[in-house]
């Protein structure tokens, strides 16, 4: 099935039609220039300015060209986030006709406009029951910011003064800010950041392949790391305790997809001890798991959901919190909550994320995910890599999946140095024209939710050649 508007073919970038304001710079220009003025995230600048930048010069579909004319297939939808597919014209004139009409205004000072209006009733319907409010702002960073002012908020709403702390998971991912990056557990982001934010604690994540013990089920440990989080509240005090963020499955940390009994245990305990649970949603809301948010596919109900990058498909930034409604009547009947960035309910990304919603909606991509394209990448990848001499786990649903490589795949043993050899096999997926990407030892895949069986055999294929690339180069066969 394809939601295309146009067919994607092997065209040379140079060959395609570009807008005649803008010349093209050749490939050595353009990183002679990026290398010279452009600090890029995450990445050791030394190092990749003598390598020189991969220029990316057009997308379409579940490709994108690059100045020397190659034709990538994009495993990781830009950053888990290019759900529709590059080249939706409709977005394109979403975002055209709001800024003819209205490019900007604020929804400070009693005012709000019709595209902020509307995207939040859509989201009404789209979301469970319980989430017919919501707060926007321009990332998942500043939406986990924006979780933190909530849950306090709502904590003195209720004369609970002393619930203060956060407790999140170690290796979970939330985001750059000072304040997400606290969240997240990753001390090598920590390292280089001396000023945290107080009163944020961690517990072990449920990392089965990697971190269990003896000879527990994934069941097992699962309820065991579940159960991590009452012990620390008991620890603490559960009157101090306000919050549990995290991901449904850690995505930046490797998607990590915890066995079945994990969530709902972590409810319970939620609920026990009247702590807020939060569902960090940035990468699996939207369709990626073959549900709208990914907490469903886990069966469980959170209390706040952050959003981001599948809300708009990518194409502008724009970030929300999606408030339970016992949460969010706190906020409204108890005065002024001091909280805003200059960008909230921007208009122009209001009226794409309506016209990306829609697209999802109308043209079922969830449900197609949920009932045939996702099972099919899950199953060939399953096939693909049975028995596979370095592939110790596949973890994922619909259309989002982690690829452990293993010294010893039957005994979980992993590579001692395996953040080297996730990145040599990145260097043989790049170099093959596949877009995967390398989280220590374990390869992710996250396409765009519009990706046709073909082209999942085509990333399958790609990712089975770069992966006895990585064996033969390991000696391993």
């Amino acid at each position: 099935m394809s939601y295309r508007t146009e067919e994607v073919t092997d065209v040379q970038p140079a060959q395609a039609s570009q807008p005649t304001h803008r010349a093209r710079r050749s490939t050595a220009e353009y990183r002679t220039l990026d290398a010279a003025h452009h600090i890029h995230p995450f990445s050791d600048m030394g190092a990749l300015n003598r390598s020189g930048s991969r220029v990316i010069v057009k997308a379409q579909g579940v490709y994108v060209w690059d100045s020397d004319g190659n034709r990538i297939i994009d495993g990781m939808a830009g950053l888990w986030c290019v759900n529709v597919g590059y080249g939706r014209k409709e977005l394109a004139d979403a975002a055209y006709r709001q800024m003819q009409e209205l490019p900007y205004y604020n929804t400070f000072f009693k005012t709000t406009h019709p595209p902020v209006i509307e995207l939040s009733a859509l989201l009404a319907e789209l979301a469970p029951e319980p989430f017919n409010h919501f707060f926007y702002c321009n990332s998942g960073s500043e939406g986990n910011d924006t979780v933190l002012r909530i849950v306090h908020q709502y904590w003195a709403t209720q004369r609970k003064h002393s619930k203060k702390f956060v407790i999140s998971r170690k290796n979970g991912y939330h985001g750059s800010t000072i304040a997400g990056g606290t969240l997240g557990g990753m001390s090598y982001m920590h390292e280089q950041m001396p000023s945290k934010v107080e009163n944020i604690v961690h517990i072990d994540q449920p990392y089965f392949f990697g971190e269990a013990q003896g000879n527990l089920t994934p069941e097992e440990f699962a309820l065991a790391r579940a159960r991590q989080l009452e012990t620390r509240i008991l620890e603490m005090g559960a009157e101090n305790v306000a919050a549990f963020i995290g991901e449904p499955f850690q995505g930046a940390g490797g998607v990590i997809f915890p066995a079945s009994t994990y969530w709902p245990e972590i409810q319970r305990i939620c609920r026990k001890y009247d702590v807020l649970l939060v569902a960090d949603e940035v990468i699996g809301g939207f369709g990626r798991t073959g549900e709208w948010f990914a907490h469903q596919h886990f069966g469980f109900e959170p209390d706040l959901i952050t959003l981001a990058k599948g809300l708009t498909s990518g194409y502008v930034p724009m970030g929300a919190v999606g408030l339970h409604d016992r949460v969010a009547q706190a906020l409204i009947d108890h005065g002024e909550f001091n909280h805003g960035l200059t960008y909230s309910g921007h208009p122009v990304a209001a009226a794409v994320a309506l016209a990306n919603l829609k697209l999802l909606r109308d043209e079922k991509i969830v449900e197609c995910v949920k009932t045939d394209t996702g099972p099919y990448f899950q199953k060939t990848l399953r096939d693909t890599f049975a028995n596979h001499p370095i592939v110790g786990e596949i973890a994922g649903a619909g259309l989002v999946a982690g690829l452990q490589l293993a010294q010893e795949p039957a005994t979980r043993k992993r590579f001692a140095n395996g953040g080297e050899v996730g990145t040599l096999c990145r260097d043989f997926c790049f170099n093959g024209n596949l877009i995967m990407r390398a989280t220590g030892d374990r390869m992710l895949l996250s396409p765009p939710l519009v990706i046709s069986k073909p082209e999942i055999d085509e990333i399958v294929s790609k990712a089975k050649t770069a992966i006895d690339a990585t064996a033969r180069q390991l000696g391993i066969s």
